[in-house]
């Protein structure tokens, strides 16, 4: 098992007492079923220990077939276990509770309102993730439960509305597809017959293969000549047919699935065994979990057809997965994890920057309006506003692809990076996030945020509004400062004179010789929003010195 060890050198081990263990709960707000986690993580390691375990089945993919929403008797259905939830949490004293929702959430018209009701209700704050960034967390999450040895692997992961496949080799990942079929998908779209006619049948295995060549296609294109990955499974419907085979090979059932091995010529045996059984007759099967005879077979097809379509003989079953992943990627942004998942620590950086590489943009120019808003958020921090490090982040992110746009056309360029960024898979945010990033970039020139515009009302909360309004006056104002993108304003002073409700913004050329007067004159037609979004006069001069004195 991979232990998320820090390198740390004697001289380095700190005198102070150590921290106490922390405890973090994840839920995963899936399309068959919700599952949380509780661990406790030693700091000084830093590993994590399972120590509670919590699922309820609540279909949240059996949504109105009319409409694609999900239907009030489950969303509250759901509330309720979240709640449930909530208190064992609690109970066990997790500092903090960290929630994702996927396919069923994302998919669903009401996806959103459901949330924003679990955050009125609760007091929760449930993140949206996109299929690719769920694969990205499964990919964390096994990478903590088993060792790979810097060789090649496939993870597959089987879920009620969509399937991950992943190749990773304990580094970067090189491929996180998501597709459009699950366990609870398939059932309830292609299954009308109890027990499944032949004819049914071969559809379900013809729709699993057509859909998932794609996905196997892209894995297979990353493998270098002679590597033969290893294939491990993760998920409810995987380790369910693990136990089956084990109950009817060994007669027990091990006291750990994680690292059991079955073959395909065995799943392809039970596969055709269970296509003969009604649902009550799979009920009865030894040790069928409450609520999985139903979706059993049209997992088990799937995982057949991945296995088939990628050649592998065998899959190894890990227990850790998306739940597990979440709290990896907690602790990775938390700073707890360093060297054999450190490349991952920078998962968001590096993935803007890919997004504006490939969005051709100027990044010796959108580098310096990060750092000028950087700068500006910095020093009207607990004054003008009391945004913190998070926020911080996604303002650096908008600053460095406000101007993506400019790749579709240089007109209304504003609205070409919203779409841009909305759209572009930036792995290691939550789907909020991206809204908030698009929504920066969106607002760096020409109106302000205003209710009518679409993009701001996707916004769910006031609190995100403001946040979209307050930091994209900021970034405006960082856009002025470098108007000809030539560097030639080197730094930048705020001074806030409360009594006056006024901010002197005091700038410093590159060039003595330089008056600046293009990037001053933007700043004097930009500021308006700035100084109506903070209440507060802006008066902007340039000074003789090109360095600011700090002291």
């Amino acid at each position: 098992m991979l232990n998320l060890v820090a390198s740390a050198s004697w001289e380095s081990v700190p005198t102070q007492p150590l921290k106490q263990h922390r405890i973090i709960a994840a839920i995963d707000l899936g399309t068959n079923s919700l599952h949380m986690v509780v661990v406790k993580i030693d700091p000084t390691l830093p590993a994590f220990s399972i120590i509670a375990r919590e699922k309820e089945t609540v279909r949240l993919g059996d949504r109105n077939l009319t409409t694609g929403e999900l239907k009030p008797e489950i969303i509250q259905k759901a509330i309720a276990a979240l709640g449930r939830f909530e208190e064992v949490a609690k109970t066990i004293n997790a500092e903090t509770i960290i929630a994702v929702a996927t396919s069923a959430v994302r998919e669903a018209p009401n996806g959103k309102d459901f949330l924003h009701r679990v955050e009125a209700e609760l007091g929760l704050s449930v993140d949206l993730i996109s299929g690719q960034e769920e694969a990205r967390r499964i990919y964390l999450g096994v990478l903590s439960g088993m060792e790979f040895h810097n060789q090649p692997h496939t993870i597959v992961d089987i879920g009620g509305g969509s399937t991950e496949l992943i190749l990773g080799d304990s580094n970067e990942p090189r491929s996180l597809t998501s597709t459009k079929v699950g366990a609870v998908r398939l059932t309830s779209e292609l299954i009308t017959t109890d027990p499944i006619s032949n004819t049914e049948f071969q559809q379900l295995q013809a729709y699993a293969r057509g859909m998932l060549e794609r996905s196997v296609d892209e894995v297979l294109a990353n493998l270098q000549a002679g590597e033969s990955p290893r294939l491990v499974g993760t998920s409810g419907t995987i380790e369910t047919l693990a136990m089956i085979h084990a109950r009817e090979k060994s007669g027990v059932i091990p006291s750990t699935l994680n690292g059991y091995q079955f073959s395909l010529k065995d799943l392809q045996e039970l596969v055709n065994r269970l296509r003969k059984l009604s649902n009550s007759e799979t009920a009865a099967i030894p040790g069928m979990p409450d609520k999985r005879a139903e979706v059993i077979l049209a997992g088990a097809v799937i995982l057949q057809e991945v296995m088939t379509l990628l050649g592998s003989e065998s899959v190894t079953v890990c227990e850790r997965s998306l739940r597990e992943g979440v709290i990896v990627d907690w602790m990775l942004t938390h700073g707890l994890i360093e060297d054999k998942l450190r490349y991952q620590s920078s998962v968001r950086e590096r993935n803007v920057l890919k997004l504006a590489n490939k969005y051709h943009v100027n990044l010796e120019y959108s580098d310096r309006v990060a750092k000028f808003a950087e700068s500006l958020f910095d020093q009207t921090q607990g004054t003008l506003h009391h945004w913190g490090s998070d926020e911080r982040q996604l303002l650096w992110a908008a600053a460095i692809l406000h101007n993506s746009g400019h790749y579709v056309s240089h007109s209304s360029h504003h609205k070409h990076s919203y779409y841009l960024i909305r759209n572009g898979e930036l792995l290691g945010y939550t789907e909020t996030e991206i809204e908030i990033i698009a929504n920066l970039a969106r607002y760096h020139r020409k109106s302000p945020p205003k209710k009518k515009h679409e993009n701001y009302q996707s916004l769910l909360t006031k609190h995100q509004r403001q946040m979209v309004s307050q930091l994209s006056a900021i970034l405006r104002l960082a856009v002025a400062l470098d108007r000809r993108q030539i560097g030639a304003i080197a730094q930048v002073q705020c001074e806030y004179y409360p009594q006056f409700q006024q901010v002197n913004l005091l700038i410093f050329p590159s060039q003595s010789d330089d008056d600046c007067a293009l990037e001053l004159w933007s700043l004097d037609y930009k500021k308006g929003v700035f100084e109506e979004e903070f209440g507060v006069k802006l008066v902007a001069t340039l000074e003789k010195s090109n360095v600011a004195n700090f002291s």
